[in-house]
């Protein structure tokens, strides 16, 4: 199944959310990633229906595959940033090129990337 850039942030966000305080809720969300509430209320009914998230109707709280899957995708934006910061990209570019590169890099590139980390910290 084809997940969107947008259900990704969304996952990444609740997942990052979640380790700096014990609930999640929708204002949050949609303060860290900049959106209205009304839109956040539309990706969280996306969510639960492909069952990454679950809510209480004030809390929002990750499923294990819902956190699996947020995981997978910020080790992917951790890896990128930090592979171009080791190119010499400037933090902030590094960050920002690594959360739309995240969404699109092929398995190929990814391994090669991971590899390269691998090798220089050997």
């Amino acid at each position: 199944m084809k997940h969107s850039q947008s259900i990704e942030d969304y996952l990444e966000t609740i997942l990052l959310l979640s380790g700096k305080q014990d609930a999640v809720h929708r204002i949050d969300v949609a303060r860290a990633v900049g959106v209205s509430q009304p839109a956040v209320q539309k990706a969280i009914k996306i969510l639960i229906a492909r069952g990454y998230v679950v809510t209480d109707g004030m809390h929002i709280h990750l499923t294990e595959s819902g956190k699996n899957y947020a995981e997978s995708v910020y080790e992917r934006h951790c890896t990128i940033r930090e592979f171009l910061g080791r190119m010499g990209v400037s933090p902030e570019v590094a960050d920002a090129d690594a959360c739309k590169m995240e969404h699109v890099i092929s398995a190929e590139t990814y391994k090669m990337m991971q590899e390269y980390i691998g090798n220089a910290k050997k």
